[in-house]
């Protein structure tokens, strides 16, 4: 079936962008770097929390497209991160390749033909749980004060919460597309907490990495979500525009287990 779909490609420098017209750049941050001009979009028009973006990242991305966007199916991928065609042999080819292999509006239309929501494959731990993969790399006591955050304002999540937690994979990295209704519901739920949190833990030390744990505890409220309102979904590879360093990422992961060495940037 033909769709209204806008996914928006969260961005706060100039990069390629995927050609295809359901795509919509978008600069993030622009409260922040005003003299920064890159013909696009930008989430300090209209109803925005662009001013946060040091903190939210790609978070004030989403929020402009709940506020100011009117499509029937609304997403959010990034610059970096794509949907991929689930056909594609060329996840991990050059970039002219890696582009290709990028998601187009068929690919969406034929997947909402049975699923409103779209999510990425689920990432595997493998031998960390979601709660202790997160413990082990980033700050300790974030996902506890989520926890009683939810616990106060909407208890009928925790239990799905606590799964999350134990589980060894997870829908990460804020990418999906969702039917706009749906996405206002999840927003209408995520942004609270998420704006609650940023009240209680002391980010005075924190580094501008360590700073943007709200884009990262929301990766993990997804899910949480869709398991509490049972929301079909689709799931669709990613492919990255730019190589990724698996030994690096690896290396990473078992140090952060085993040696206790926290992340410090992304990779």
């Amino acid at each position: 079936m033909a769709c209204d779909i806008t996914v928006a490609v969260a961005t706060h420098k100039a990069y390629r962008m995927p050609t295809d017209g359901v795509y919509m750049p978008l600069q993030v941050g622009k409260a922040l770097y005003p003299q920064v001009d890159l013909g696009m979009k930008c989430d300090n028009d209209g109803d925005n929390i662009s001013s946060l973006n040091a903190q939210y990242s790609e978070l004030t991305g989403l929020y402009w497209l709940w506020k100011n966007c009117s499509s029937r199916y609304q997403g959010l991928v990034h610059y970096r991160r794509h949907f991929a065609k689930s056909d594609s042999p060329k996840l991990y080819g050059n970039e002219d390749e890696r582009f290709a292999a990028v998601a187009q509006r068929n690919d969406y239309e034929t997947l909402l033909d049975d699923a409103e929501i779209i999510v990425p494959t689920e990432r595997k731990y493998y031998i960390e749980t979601v709660y202790s993969h997160y413990e082990h790399t980033m700050r300790e006591g974030q996902l506890d004060a989520t926890r009683k955050i939810i616990a106060e304002s909407t208890p009928e999540y925790l239990d799905a919460f606590d799964v999350q937690m134990n589980r060894n994979s997870a829908h990460l990295f804020n990418m999906f597309i969702m039917r706009k209704d749906l996405l206002g519901e999840y927003c209408s739920w995520m942004f609270p907490i998420v704006g609650e949190l940023t009240k209680r833990i002391d980010s005075s030390d924190y580094t501008p990495f360590e700073l943007r744990y709200p884009g990262r505890i929301s990766e993990i409220l997804l899910d949480v979500w869709l398991n509490t309102k049972r929301y079909p979904y689709a799931e669709m590879p990613i492919v990255s525009s730019e190589p990724v360093d698996w030994m690096k990422k690896g290396t990473g992961f078992l140090m952060a287990k085993f040696v206790g060495k926290k992340y410090v940037k992304s990779c």
